[in-house]
């Protein structure tokens, strides 16, 4: 392909320009272009704080791999989303299905991510669950403990895994590679009646200090961001009694988060806005975690 300046003197010694040359140039543009766009993978992306995040990663300029579960409608809902707020029209937004408690669906993630985009620039670990029911501590079933810890835990450390494979081998040729943990301020704040929740994300939280620790040599950032009490469907059941705690001062700005939230926090981090961060803990919950006399 010629060059823009090796051109102009090609037809300006009496050279004819290829009657296709603007189709191909163009076309050249392009593929340059979206081989330069940096691809991140959401996972929990259909909707809630996933959806927001997805949409911040849009803005940021990034390709997304939106990961769902099982509501594909729910995730291509996110796909149309991310199209309207789009730095770029080039961008690409790709729904991609699995069970991240599956060590087969995991591998799957990272690779078509990687086969669509021929990158992958930074990981955002959001997919989680809540205990099918709020249980006391003396009566939590052990399915539920399982369920809980292989979604919340054991699915985002072992596909950091792979992440963080791919990302040793491939060192970054500029801007680090972001790894992103969605965890909770269930991390450290003890509910009796969802312990087994409280479990998965205080074990999540030590993973992203120990891929920080690993990966801090290596071109790679890692972050956890820990919500508070978030308005999604994960608590529109409990919404009432929320309410009133925060009305009651719960959270010092008196108010629900919301997916927005987390999404400017990873915007913020996908915008290299903290250059010299790793392993750094940012509490996204209105001051829930300030104690207070």
């Amino acid at each position: 392909m010629l060059t823009f300046s090796s051109g102009r003197a090609f037809w300006r010694n009496g050279g004819t320009r290829p009657a296709n040359y603007r189709l191909n140039y163009t076309r050249s543009y392009i593929m340059l272009l979206m081989d330069s766009t940096p691809a991140v993978l959401v996972t929990g992306a259909s909707r809630g704080l996933g959806r927001g995040i997805a949409q911040a990663c849009s803005r940021c300029g990034f390709d997304v791999a939106i990961h769902y579960s099982t509501n594909r409608g729910a995730a291509l809902e996110t796909v149309s989303l991310c199209q309207s707020q789009a730095l770029n029209p080039l961008q690409r937004f790709v729904p991609v299905a699995g069970d991240i408690a599956v060590a087969a669906d995991r591998a799957a993630l990272i690779d078509c991510t990687l086969r669509t985009f021929g990158r992958l620039d930074a990981l955002v670990n959001n997919a989680g669950i809540a205990p099918t029911v709020r249980a006391d501590l003396t009566g939590t079933a052990e399915e539920s403990f399982d369920r809980l810890l292989s979604v919340n835990l054991k699915g985002p450390h072992f596909l950091s895994q792979l992440a963080a494979q791919h990302w040793l081998a491939n060192p970054p040729a500029g801007r680090p590679y972001k790894l992103i943990f969605i965890s909770s301020i269930s991390a450290d704040t003890a509910s009796v009646n969802r312990g087994e929740y409280c479990i998965a994300k205080a074990g999540l939280a030590m993973s992203a200090q120990l891929w920080s620790t690993r990966l801090a040599a290596h071109g790679v950032q890692v972050f956890e961001l820990r919500p508070g009490i978030m308005e999604t469907d994960m608590t529109a059941n409990v919404k009432g009694k929320y309410d009133e705690l925060i009305s009651n001062g719960l959270v010092p700005q008196m108010r629900w988060g919301v997916p927005q939230d987390v999404g400017l926090a990873v915007e913020a981090i996908l915008r290299d806005y903290f250059p010299f961060s790793t392993g750094a803990v940012i509490p996204i919950d209105g001051g829930f975690h300030l104690r207070r006399l």
